[in-house]
């Protein structure tokens, strides 16, 4: 066990210290405020305040784990080693030259996203105003690149310090906003879609409409017994996450009560974990919500686990607080629509930080890395194969969680998406080493 003596225990202190050391680490640890009990300890310890107690292990603190509420706080950001860090702390006693735990807050709570900034088209945090971005390390797993050199200087001291091994893990998560493109759509749709088709003298995508609404060919985003072939041949832990919003200007799906749709969805759990892609309007709304969430539960026969924000628009802290009013307790969001790289900064699981109620809630957000929806906006930069195999060493290399998000409609044939069906069926088999 690993004692910490800090000036103050604050939730903001309990919060960073659990999800360093003891999530990504593996360390068992224990704070204390009390110098007594510290100076009498015997076993591995440091402090983190704003001055070493003797002649201790010592990490240097800044001001953000003892603040409370939101701050105007100055990030500058410098090279350090192979990697990037902020929040510089002057001691020259402090085992690292800047204050890891601080900066891991800062960018796990997404502090900036509730400082005033630029909103997109569709009211999100882009990541082109993310310190990250701005920084050139959004495509890097800084806190756990912080945590593992955390690592090296707890072993430096303490060599015979115990870490209970973390293993590398991958989740591949298919968001499905459209289950069919022509089929079981209705009289109306089917015959506007094959009217626009006409108009926009696309032939052959209106011959195959009609084929598949006869029957004669398959529906192309029915691509689930793909899915599902990929998932016999290997057990991954795997999530589709389907949208039930009501028809609107941005939900597109067959209605949810539709028999077709419950056949495949009922089809896809047999197999792989079920969850809801929440809608535009549900994000903000949580009545909505609500709807939505009984509709998925009422498909499944079980409680709603799993959602993933439509667009990637997480509205922080209502969306978040929604989810856990509602009890469903885990998101898919933690990305951004159109950029590759680790929105907070991290390729661990943790745990919501409310910081307008400076407290850690239940509800685990996953953060992932690279995602292609379909969608002309959320292309994601067009990447490479091997750019798609370095994020996956990045994230092996820390013993992190890689996840990828896919769209149904990129896996179709319908729009000769053949590159993204062969990247799922390769990581798929990536070996958890």
């Amino acid at each position: 066990m690993l004692l910490i003596h800090v000036q103050k225990i604050t939730p903001r202190v309990s919060y960073t210290f659990k999800q360093v050391c003891k999530r990504i680490l593996g360390l068992d640890i224990n704070l204390t405020s009390k110098i007594e009990a510290f100076i009498a300890h015997d076993g591995p310890k440091f402090s983190y305040g704003k001055h070493p107690l003797g002649k201790e292990l010592y990490f240097q603190s800044a001001e953000l784990l003892f603040d409370y509420g939101l701050n105007d706080v100055d990030v500058q950001v410098s090279n350090w080693e192979d990697t990037k860090c902020f929040f510089e702390v002057k001691n020259n006693h402090s085992a690292l030259p800047f204050d890891i735990f601080a900066a891991t807050f800062y960018l796990l709570t997404r502090y900036e996203e509730y400082l005033p900034h630029v909103k997109d088209t569709l009211g999100r945090f882009p990541a082109t105003e993310s310190i990250a971005f701005i920084h050139n390390f959004l495509k890097d797993p800084v806190v756990d690149i912080w945590a593992y050199k955390l690592k090296k200087v707890l072993l430096i001291k303490y060599p015979n310090l115990q870490f209970q091994k973390k293993e590398f893990d991958i989740i591949p998560v298919i968001s499905v906003g459209q289950t069919f493109a022509y089929k079981n759509k209705g009289v109306l749709r089917s015959i506007g879609g094959g009217l626009r088709d006409l108009w926009k003298l696309q032939l052959d995508k209106l011959a195959d409409r009609i084929k598949v609404v006869i029957g004669v060919k398959k529906d192309p985003y029915n691509v689930f017994d793909f899915i599902i072939e990929l998932q016999k041949k290997r057990k991954r832990k795997s999530h589709v996450l389907f949208g039930l919003g009501d028809y609107s200007t941005y939900e597109k799906n067959i209605g949810y009560n539709h028999p077709k749709h419950h056949t495949i969805i009922k089809h896809i759990a047999d197999y792989i974990e079920a969850g809801l892609k929440v809608s535009y309007d549900a994000i903000s709304d949580i009545s909505i919500l609500k709807k939505e969430k009984l509709r998925i539960e009422n498909i499944l026969n079980r409680k709603l686990q799993y959602v993933m924000c439509t667009f990637f628009k997480i509205k922080l802290p209502e969306a978040y607080r929604n989810f856990i009013e509602l009890e469903i307790q885990e998101d898919y969001s933690m990305g951004y629509s159109g950029h590759s790289g680790f929105r907070a900064g991290t390729c661990s699981p943790f745990m919501f930080y409310d910081l307008d109620y400076e407290v850690q809630t239940p509800l685990i957000v996953n953060s992932f890395c690279i995602c292609n929806q379909g969608y002309n906006e959320d292309v994601n930069e067009h990447l490479t194969r091997e750019e798609i195999v370095s994020y996956i060493n990045k994230v092996k290399n820390v013993n992190g969680m890689f996840i990828p998000v896919f769209s149904n409609i990129v896996l179709s044939d319908l729009h000769n998406q053949h590159f993204w069906k062969s990247i799922l069926e390769f990581i798929w088999t990536v070996e958890n080493e």
